[in-house]
């Protein structure tokens, strides 16, 4: 059986993409940006679709995962994740 890779966006997005995920997406991004150490303490996933796309035609399922979080401080983040 193979399984795609979670370095592509969709697969990412499927992983880490959805509310159900976000304990597990705190986690993987405290890793990775803090080295382990629990500075996000909590985060929102932003829709990053515009309808205005869709009037124009335009694919709106760009491969972006936008989130916000709230830092140990109480500072707030925006990241967006996107490999174009």
């Amino acid at each position: 059986m193979k399984f795609i890779s979670p370095k592509i966006d969709y697969a990412f997005k499927k992983i880490f993409g959805s509310e159900q995920s976000t304990d597990i997406l705190i986690s993987f991004l405290n890793a990775i940006i803090y080295g382990g150490e629990k500075v996000i303490q909590s985060l929102t996933i932003v829709n990053p679709y515009n309808p205005d796309q869709l009037s124009r035609g335009e694919w709106p399922f760009a491969p972006t995962l936008d989130v916000k979080a709230v830092l140990a401080d109480l500072e707030n983040w925006l990241e967006e994740n996107s490999s174009s």
